[in-house]
């Protein structure tokens, strides 16, 4: 009661307040510099390429050696005459014994197979054309050249090599330039004249993508001419729709879905942009568990946070990774009740902190779009299917930093979609575009899709 009386003493306690006050707020914003200087920009959603330091890789107990007992080797197979797509024979180097001069008795072959790669080089390639002339109808007749298109100096094999190094393997045209011999000049109308070739490919992609029962997207950034811009894909396991040089609003992915009620689950991050689609969203737990394990790091000593991330963050990683496991229906079906029962217990807690609450939040107000993974199967709880299928623009853009113009990005959405989803359905990209390009070569009315995704 003396102390709360003594108005000097009130001040003082007031002051130890404020001053306590003070260095909390400093230590706070000591860690997220901290942070900020060690995990980069973004924090732990920075991209690896970003992160100004990164930490030495742990040591790694060693492997054991050897195969698994019962393990079936996978060894270097021979092939025989009938498999070989060319048998060379070789002359014997010496018609006498070199050691004693006798003769040499034939003991047959002994035989090597060898896998062998022609030069990828361009090759001068003339074509003899038989001109025949009906003088009844008084009209001339040649046949095309084979595996060419109509007035183009390159065949079809080195337009499908050029187009597969750049778009699948990530290479500079000056460097496709430098492998094949074609002018990196000729390299970018050679890719412009393939995009319209098949630039009515993606929009039967599109439709194919809107039955997918789960479907993803993401976005990055790509320049066009200079100029900041975006990269989207949109994405089932199935095939791959790519859009580059785009700005990164709504209209995107409203003009890709439409205005119909679309089939399926979308997993996507939590960017607003796609909330206004036509379909069920189902928001990446990835992001969320980045954003559980964050409280952690921002508030190391705070009780109640290290309590709730220890019990938020292994459910959000379990339900991640409950699809992958090799169980029944009915199995994981059971399993995802229970766990999802779980998250929201742990979301509708009582909480204190203002973090917590936050992210408490998310999952009250968001339930319609966090829990379709529990109740199907199809539907995976994170975006990892986008994220793999486009870090390899990312690199891409690292590489050559982006398009040089509208019809540049425009040409890399076409045969970028059209090469990874030919990858995606286990065909040859390199000879599903030769085998396309030459039956366009000779029924230029055809459609592209049907000749690229035959079965």
């Amino acid at each position: 009661m003396a102390i709360n009386n003594c108005p000097l003493c009130l001040e003082k306690q007031r002051e130890i307040d404020r001053l306590s006050e003070e260095v909390e707020r400093l230590k706070r914003k000591l860690r997220y510099q901290e942070r900020k200087a060690g995990e980069g920009f973004f924090g732990s959603s920075t991209p690896s390429a970003q992160v100004p330091v990164k930490a030495n890789a742990p040591p790694r107990e060693p492997k054991p050696k050897g195969a698994r007992p019962g393990h079936k080797g996978r060894g270097r197979k021979r092939f025989d005459l009938a498999a070989a797509e060319q048998v060379v024979e070789v002359a014997a180097e010496h018609p006498i014994c070199p050691e004693c001069g006798g003769p040499l008795q034939d003991k047959g072959h002994e035989e090597r197979s060898v896998l062998e790669a022609p030069p990828l080089k361009a090759q001068a390639r003339v074509y003899r054309l038989p001109k025949k002339y009906c003088p009844r109808c008084r009209r001339a007749f040649i046949p095309k050249a084979p595996g060419v298109l109509p007035q183009s100096l390159y065949g079809n094999q080195l337009i499908s090599n050029a187009a597969i190094l750049h778009y699948q393997h990530g290479m500079p045209q000056g460097r496709v330039s430098e492998i094949t011999g074609a002018p990196a000049g000729a390299l970018s109308a050679i890719f412009h004249r393939l995009a319209r070739l098949f630039d009515s490919v993606p929009q039967t992609l599109i439709h194919e993508y809107r039955k997918a029962p789960a479907k993803h997207a993401d976005e990055t950034g790509w320049r066009t001419n200079g100029k900041n811009g975006y990269a989207w894909l949109f994405a089932p396991p199935t095939l791959s729709i790519f859009q580059f040089g785009k700005n990164r609003s709504a209209a995107v992915p409203q003009q890709l879905f439409g205005t119909k009620k679309t089939p399926g689950v979308l997993v996507v991050d939590r960017y607003s942009a796609y909330n206004k689609l036509p379909c069920s969203i189902q928001y990446c737990y990835a992001h969320l568990l980045r954003e559980v394990q964050d409280l952690e790091k921002d508030f190391p000593q705070e009780g109640e946070i290290k309590t709730f991330v220890a019990t938020a963050a292994p459910l959000l990683a379990k339900a991640m990774s409950l699809n992958q496991k090799k169980i029944s229906d009915a199995k994981f079906y059971d399993q995802a009740k229970k766990l999802k029962a779980k998250i929201k217990a742990a979301m509708n807690a009582p909480a204190r902190h203002l973090g917590i609450r936050k992210i408490q939040d998310i999952f009250r107000d968001q339930q319609h779009r966090l829990y379709h993974w529990a109740d199907d199967r199809r539907v995976p709880a994170h975006n990892n299917q986008a994220e793999r299928d486009l870090r390899p623009s990312v690199i891409a853009r690292k590489v050559s930093f982006g398009s040089n113009s509208p019809a540049g990005a425009n040409t890399r959405s076409v045969l970028t979609s059209v090469i990874q989803t030919l990858i995606k359905s286990g065909r040859d990209p390199d000879l599903c575009l030769k085998q396309t390009l030459d039956q366009l070569a000779r029924h230029p009315e055809q459609d592209p899709y049907h000749l690229l995704f035959r079965a």
